[in-house]
């Protein structure tokens, strides 16, 4: 096939995305330093231009630049989901009506297949969707347009560091394209990670074009098949998928580092309620149902403590999605796994086994209570209606405890949940 009849491929990546949510209903952040933390607000995960600016590093950990931060006016926020889950699933929902041929890559990134354009019409179409997706959402975003995935990866990276690219970048012609990749570091290259991008190196292939230089053998032997399909997509030979629809899940997980470490059984089994709920909500989502649950709790391996790993599982009677079958086999595995006498920092729940709810094989039992079945997915189906409207946690199991809990997880600087709460709905003056 030849590449003027080979469909164009584009890649839309929100820019500083995190940071473009907060700013967004907060117009004050506008042309300010501003920064997002990880998870306990631990590390920088999101910084705006002007953070850049200052030299502020991803990554780096935020209670080690606090007086930087006072001292340059800096902006930081705590890595609220709800908002960056919902702007994002916006962002989808516009890029969708430009291609139905769609890959929601991650939570800041998506695929589109636009088809057989002219180099004019691609380019318009790129502006048309940077234009409109400013508009209807306030998030800006960058646009790579190239003829397989892997060049609309080096595309968009284009479009996003040079200015007068106005954030669109096409690459079609083949002058252009070995320009681009010259100037491509091996390590800046998508599915190429660090180690091979080390023993690249070691190899002298430094950039992009020099591993399009290599013999697919020697490629092929070098990193295997996966490395030789990324090579062939620099070349421009479509050699990877766009996956409209998710691979299915071979696990579902919730996990997370405390707030503050905890010795308590007690504080554990609040902790474990929380994540099995949060666990069987993204599972009764995805239409699955799970055989097996597992369990794993630590301490902070970092830490001068004494150390302990803990980990077990369980398989239920039944393959089920229904939070109090979970939460039951969870429970007796933590008071197995549990030692007193220990700080324990992290805690995390897997869903093993998991099957499509239609295509779970049926025991005698299933038949017999089948009415009960029923119920347990209205309840469920109830429970998790009034969590999305009112906001996760409206409703919870009684083993989570109330309030303020040490094993919550540290947000201090959280912003409102402007657009999934009634009750913080920006208001306009």
């Amino acid at each position: 096939m030849s590449a003027d009849r080979l469909p164009y491929i584009a890649m839309v990546d929100c820019n500083n995305f995190y940071v473009s949510c907060e700013r967004v209903f907060q117009p004050v952040l506008e042309g300010l330093p501003v920064v997002v933390l990880s998870n306990n607000d631990g590390c920088i995960i999101s910084r705006s231009n002007e953070a850049k600016a200052l030299g502020i590093p991803m990554g780096a950990p935020a209670h080690k630049l606090q007086h930087f931060f006072a001292a340059h006016g800096v902006r930081v926020f705590s890595s609220n989901y709800a908002l960056y889950g919902d702007m994002s699933a916006r962002v989808q929902d516009i890029l969708s009506r430009f291609s139905p041929r769609l890959e929601a890559y991650s939570i800041d990134e998506c695929f589109l297949d636009i088809g057989e354009l002219s180099l004019e019409r691609a380019h318009a179409l790129a502006q048309e969707m940077r234009k409109t997706v400013g508009q209807w959402t306030g998030i800006p975003v960058c646009v790579g347009i190239a003829r397989t995935k892997t060049l609309a990866k080096i595309a968009n990276r284009v479009a996003k560091k040079t200015p007068e690219k106005n954030g669109v970048c096409v690459l079609e012609s083949p002058a252009e394209i070995t320009t681009t990749l010259q100037s491509i570091d091996i390590g800046d290259v998508w599915g190429i990670g660090r180690r091979s991008a080390d023993k690249l190196r070691a190899r002298s292939v430094r950039t992009a074009y020099d591993l399009t230089r290599r013999t697919q053998d020697w490629v092929r032997d070098m990193l295997t098949v996966c490395g030789l399909r990324t090579m062939l997509e620099l070349r421009g030979i479509p050699c990877i998928e766009l996956e409209q629809v998710a691979p299915p899940a071979q696990s579902v997980s919730c996990s997370r580092s405390f707030g503050q470490r905890v010795t308590s059984l007690e504080a554990l089994e609040e902790a474990i309620t929380s994540y099995v709920q949060r666990a069987g909500e993204k599972l009764r989502r995805k239409g699955l149902v799970a055989q097996v649950v597992q369990l794993v709790i630590q301490t902070n391996r970092f830490a001068d403590d004494p150390q302990y790993f803990g980990k077990g599982q369980a398989a239920l009677p039944t393959p089920s999605a229904f939070t109090p079958d979970i939460l039951t086999a969870a429970l007796q595995i933590l008071r197995k796994i549990y030692r007193p006498g220990f700080l324990y920092q992290k805690a995390g729940v897997v869903l093993l086994e998991l099957c499509p709810e239609n295509q779970r094989q049926c025991t005698f039992s299933d038949f017999l209570h089948n009415d009960e079945r029923k119920e347990q997915k209205r309840l469920m189906q109830a429970m998790d209606a009034a969590n999305q409207r009112f906001g996760r946690g409206s409703l919870q199991f009684a083993s989570a405890g109330l309030g303020a809990k040490d094993w919550h997880m540290r947000q201090q600087q959280l912003s409102k949940k402007f657009t999934t709460s009634w009750a913080e709905l920006p208001t306009a003056k």
